[in-house]
């Protein structure tokens, strides 16, 4: 620069990075930061390494063409958003404007983005999470356990969607058991209360609740978040697993829920076991114990094998013979004393039985006497009958029903 005289000039001389830092503070300004900008998307790029590129567009008047300002989304953010721009399209972008240095450019730093006219949707859904948040219905401490062996699968969804189609197919293949389908609606305005009421129709009917939809927007989403359907599932005493979309996908049942799934595939894989790893699980636990049974068998055989060189053959069977020969003893006198007993006990019986046939009522009848009864009552004084009544006389081989003509009586008899 020998050929530029500075006092040919009274401006000062700056580098172009001190041009560039003197911009970036002039866009530091808050009224720059953390805002919403609407406008039509132009120019839209979807560059290969994941970052998003487009313009957005201003409204346009005669005096005048409309505005653009230049906006990136950044891999990380887009993976995050609910869809894909595109040219022509009305958006709400979220997000700073910031100076990139390298092309001394300033961009629209785009960290969320939504549809034009769904704002007043989002909002209500904020609106909508921080009174079921003050209700308790998103505490962890309500959240169940899923059961470990269900009998029963009860789903929530559309009867002819692919999630019913997803669902049935991995637990078919993972661990056959009856579902049992509740369907409605899942999207649609009023699909929200047909989507509670299949919640609380299926409460307590089944060991487990999937509560789900394939991926879709916002909108198609947004039933999901509605309170109708974040108290059903918040007051469910059956588990539920929330399965709304896809992964990137989130609605306040998913809060509600006692565990999320990201897609309906994998909640059905929750809440079922996989047959085949159970089997090989088993497998490996049979053969652990058929190999600690082997061990356990070689040292007892081993261990055998130690104390028959320890004790002398000869010496055993001297002490065998022996042992023998003093159980046989034993049997002999227990056998003796039991016949004992029990000739005695025959004896006993036979005096028993002698004294139980003398005592019987019936026995003076074969003597000669005579038994009479009125009715249910015997009758054992003459003053128990007067004439005119009719008794019953009992000999020991037959009976006979009479009528009294006339008493006598006589103390002296």
């Amino acid at each position: 620069m020998d050929w530029f005289d500075s006092r040919e000039t009274s401006c000062p001389v700056y580098s172009v990075d001190q041009i560039s830092a003197v911009i970036r503070d002039l866009l530091d300004d808050r009224r720059l930061r953390d805002v919403w900008i609407s406008g039509e998307v132009t120019n839209c790029t979807n560059h290969r390494s994941g970052h998003l590129y487009f313009s957005l567009s201003g409204s346009a008047d005669t005096s005048r063409r409309p505005s653009l300002i230049r906006c990136a989304v950044w891999k990380s953010y887009a993976r995050e958003l609910e869809f894909l721009p595109a040219n022509g399209m009305q958006v709400l972008a979220y997000g700073s404007v910031d100076l990139y240095e390298p092309n001394g450019e300033y961009k629209f730093i785009v960290r969320d983005m939504r549809p034009a006219g769904e704002g007043d949707k989002h909002l209500m859904v904020e609106r909508w999470k921080a009174a079921l948040d003050k209700e308790g219905v998103f505490d962890l401490d309500r959240k169940k356990p899923l059961p470990q062996f269900p009998a029963s699968v009860g789903v929530v969804t559309a009867d002819t969607g692919a999630a019913r189609r997803d669902i049935e197919r991995v637990i078919a293949r993972r661990y056959p058991l009856p579902v049992l389908l509740a369907p409605c609606r899942v999207q649609g305005e009023g699909a929200h209360t047909e989507i509670a009421a299949a919640v609380r129709a299926l409460d307590g009917r089944v060991d487990v609740i999937i509560v789900g939809r394939g991926g879709g927007s916002f909108e198609d989403l947004f039933e999901f978040n509605h309170p109708d359907v974040v108290r059903a599932v918040a007051a469910c005493q059956t588990p539920v697993v929330s399965a709304v979309g896809h992964e990137v996908d989130t609605t306040l049942v998913d809060y509600a829920a006692d565990v999320r799934a990201a897609t309906p595939s994998v909640a059905a894989e929750l809440v079922v076991p996989d047959r085949i790893e159970m089997m090989r699980g088993l497998e490996e636990i049979h053969e652990r114990l058929r190999r600690s049974v082997d061990r356990t068998i070689v040292r007892e055989h081993e261990g055998l094998v130690y104390l028959c060189l320890r004790l002398r053959p000869d010496r055993l069977r001297k002490r065998i013979n022996f042992e023998q020969q003093g159980l046989a003893e034993m049997t002999d006198r227990l056998n003796r004393g039991y016949q004992r007993i029990i000739e005695r006990q025959k004896v006993e019986l036979a005096n028993l039985s002698g004294l139980l046939r003398a005592a019987h009522p019936l026995l003076p009848l074969e003597r000669g006497y005579t038994m009479v009864r009125d009715n249910n009552r015997l009758i054992s004084s003459a003053h128990d009958v007067s004439t005119g009544d009719e008794i019953m006389v009992f000999w020991h081989d037959g009976s006979a029903k009479t009528k009294v003509m006339e008493m006598r009586y006589d103390d002296k008899l």
